[in-house]
């Protein structure tokens, strides 16, 4: 029997800052129950220290043993005992959302969970994964990467966005082909919870009960008038530290006057939230995925 690795691998904006400071929070719980943690510390949280190199597109055909070699690193690293369970969390395992704004849904998600099903070899997948509707991420992928890059002005991109190559349901085919898990479970964002809920989603085995639910928000997002501010830096040509572009953040947090710095048309909005609506009944319908 292999090791069993149970993975919340996103989505992007859903929660995944929230989600690793659950496991951050009980992490004494998971031990005892024969579970150790990984995941990144790339929002604060405390004790985070995963690093997994995964191909982007321009790596199509290169460097495969090499990312695969990350992946097996990783599980060495943080639960070398074969006996012991695996829960990773980490959000880019399907890729970066900065492909959003060229039309790409997550287009080399299929290499990356290729490396990850070869560098963990014959572990026993368990997968959990929270969609969110297309009109709210691309506005929340868009907010968040105009926080420490300069952009486009977001009318400039909704082409990209409503003429997306594709979406959901072929991600979750990729997801369930090539990472061949024992259980995959999809939860739509308006059904996720607390944090500690979706652990239990991951981790049946776990009574909620057991879970304290993370009371420390680390991922603020800027209000219209942080990224006016961030963005004025930006197109004149600053730079700034995260320290320093947070600090942006903060200092704007208490003004949520909307600014229109990133919205759709109703138009657009239904042309989305239809997609998505249709594209949650052909996951739905895929057999083998357990839908919350």
């Amino acid at each position: 029997m292999g090791k069993r690795i149970f993975l919340h691998a996103g989505a992007h904006r859903t929660g995944s800052s929230s989600f690793q400071m659950c496991l951050h929070d009980n992490r004494s719980v998971l031990d005892r129950a024969g579970y150790d943690v990984a995941y990144p510390g790339r929002d604060g949280v405390p004790g985070g220290r995963l690093a997994l190199r995964l191909p982007s597109p321009r790596h199509e055909g290169q460097r495969h043993g090499k990312f695969v070699g990350s992946v097996r690193g990783a599980v060495a690293k943080f639960s070398p005992d074969p006996a012991r369970a695996l829960v990773i969390s980490e959000e880019n395992v399907p890729g970066r959302m900065f492909h959003f704004y060229q039309g790409r849904f997550f287009p080399a998600a299929g290499m990356r969970f290729q490396c990850l099903r070869d560098g963990v070899g014959d572990a026993r997948l368990q997968i959990v994964y929270v969609l969110r509707s297309y009109d709210e991420i691309y506005v929340s992928a868009y907010r968040k990467r105009a926080e420490d890059n300069a952009v486009a002005d977001f009318d400039a991109l909704v082409a990209k966005f409503l003429g997306m190559d594709r979406g959901w349901p072929e991600l979750i085919a990729q997801m369930q082909q090539i990472l061949r898990p024992e259980r995959l479970v999809v939860v739509p964002y308006d059904r996720r919870g607390s944090s500690a809920a979706l652990l239990t989603k991951l981790l049946p085995e776990v009574p909620l009960t057991d879970l304290a639910e993370p009371e420390e928000v680390l991922n603020l997002s800027a209000t219209d008038a942080g990224l006016m501010a961030l963005q004025t830096i930006y197109r004149g040509g600053g730079s700034l530290a995260r320290d320093e572009w947070q600090e942006v953040v903060r200092s704007h947090a208490d003004d949520a006057t909307p600014r229109g710095i990133a919205a759709f048309g109703e138009a657009e909005r239904t042309v989305l939230q239809d997609r998505y609506a249709r594209d949650l009944d052909r996951v739905s319908a895929m057999a083998g995925i357990e839908m919350i």
